[in-house]
């Protein structure tokens, strides 16, 4: 295994000098767990053959209490026994603080900014213990929340600053890696809750692949390498495309004031849908997360040659006299009004709101309208079972958002606070206060634009299905 990941740093060539005549000055991040064990125990093995001077790093997040200090004290203890010089951050080192409701996220800043602390302070890449199971992990949940070519790809191997020696390993054989070893290691505890996305991966659908086939990881990770090779060629091409496509400095200037880069629709439109939908996926990697909606919708934009989209708060692109443009600076709010209305979900109902919209209530049985006319996608987010809503809940209100409300989006498994939703959402600033809600309480059953919550869709025992439906101006949001 040893062997497997030397080939593996060679062929990717993860330790290179970034400097001729100057060694790569390597640093291990170590949780204490079985992955970064076995990564520590392995590049100590490799030190001598690829000459790199090897340090340690380990995060305590704060999150964890006593758990988080057990594993702190682990690692110092094991690094120290190891001779490996180690250095300890905590959110404070870093100038942050834990969050009241602090997540994945946001331990995952914390750690890259730990990380970037070190990479200013010398350390020259950061060996992070990423494995084939990571990746396949990765893959699955790509592919289920949406991607594309790019997200495909997975886990690279190396990027500016960062190495993941271990992605041609599975979990199984770190573990037995830290085995051959006598290497002790921690469990997170968190690992063992379904509570993470991630987690019920982890748990149901990767031992359910590996039933199928012992190689399931591998060929998993094989299959990102291939994509990451495939995206690697498209990206040159997209590069070249934009770089065909883009309007100088003075041509911005003078057709688009606002923008801050802008591109001719013409060639982009020209284009293979692959190469631009790749060209697409640069534009959006350095504003938010490039997930394949974003793309898509930056891909009908480009098709339509007019209009825009608002891919965060700040950021938004549009399109019009034939050109393509970036435009940031945070929207005007506009004065939405507050409201609150009872909600009956009766057939036919029509509930007038701000704006002069309409929000319009149908009932339907199950499968007969489905069997009459095309379904919109739109339509079908904004349908739920009749019978689970009026029974779950007795009192239902159109309104506002207000202080303390909490949103479990379909798909996932957690409640979140509303407002923290629209943020991770992209949800523009200017349209909240005023974006119809559908809320027991505090509790929202239905946002405008995005659907009903998790658990409220119909099913095969649904008998009948509730649509709502908004009216003269109902396209919410830029991004829908």
């Amino acid at each position: 295994m040893i062997a497997k990941v030397e080939r593996f740093a060679r062929q990717e060539q993860l330790f290179a000098p970034v400097e001729p005549g100057r060694a790569l000055h390597l640093c291990a991040a170590v949780s204490g767990g079985a992955d970064s064990m076995a990564l520590l125990r392995v590049l100590l093995e490799l030190r001598e053959a690829f000459g790199y001077p090897l340090t340690a790093c380990h995060v305590n997040h704060g999150l964890r209490g006593e758990t988080a200090d057990r594993d702190e004290a682990f690692v110092r203890a094991e690094c120290a026994r190891l001779g490996v010089s180690l250095t300890v951050f905590r959110p404070a080192d870093v100038g942050m603080a834990v969050p009241p409701h602090a997540g994945e996220d946001w331990a995952r800043r914390l750690r890259y900014a730990c990380f970037a602390q070190l990479l200013a302070g010398g350390i020259d890449c950061i060996a992070t213990a990423h494995t084939a199971t990571d990746q396949a992990e990765t893959l699955l949940f790509r592919l289920a929340r949406g991607t594309g070519l790019h997200g495909a790809g997975g886990i690279r191997p190396r990027r500016p600053g960062y190495c993941r020696p271990l992605l041609g390993l599975t979990r199984g054989e770190t573990e037995a890696l830290c085995a051959a070893f006598g290497q002790a290691w921690v469990t997170d505890e968190t690992n063992d809750s379904d509570a993470y996305a991630r987690n019920r991966l982890r748990h149901g659908a990767v031992p359910s692949l590996r039933s199928v086939n012992d190689a399931a990881e591998e060929n998993l990770a094989r299959f990102c390498e291939k994509a990451g090779r495939a995206d690697a060629y498209f990206a040159r091409q997209a590069e070249q495309l934009l770089s065909v496509a883009r309007l100088d400095a003075a041509q911005t200037a003078r057709k688009a004031p606002k923008a801050k880069a802008a591109w001719r629709l013409e060639p982009l439109q020209g284009a293979d849908p692959l190469i631009l939908e790749a060209a697409l996926h640069r534009l959006v990697a350095p504003v938010r997360d490039a997930e394949e909606k974003y793309i898509r919708l930056l891909a009908e934009l480009v098709e339509q040659g007019s209009g825009a989209v608002q891919l965060t708060d700040t950021v938004r692109f549009c399109a019009g006299s034939g050109m393509l443009w970036q435009e940031e600076g945070r929207p005007e709010a506009a004065a939405a009004p507050a409201f609150s209305l009872p909600f009956a979900p009766a057939d036919g109902a029509e509930f007038a709101l701000p704006g002069g919209q309409t929000l319009k209530t149908r009932l339907f049985v199950s499968g007969f309208r489905e069997k009459t006319q095309g379904v919109h996608k739109k339509d079908l987010k904004n349908r739920a079972d009749y019978a689970r809503i009026t029974l779950l809940y007795s009192a239902l209100t159109l309104r506002t958002r207000q202080p303390g409300d909490r949103f479990r989006p379909a798909g996932r498994g957690l409640s979140k606070p509303l407002r923290k939703w629209m943020n991770e959402a992209g949800i523009p600033a200017g349209i909240r206060e005023g974006l119809p809600l559908l809320a027991a309480g505090s509790e929202i059953l239905w946002v405008c634009g995005e659907g009903f919550a998790e658990g409220l869709a119909p099913d095969e025992e649904t008998v009948q299905i509730l649509q709502l439906e908004l009216e003269n101006g109902g396209t919410t949001h830029e991004h829908e």
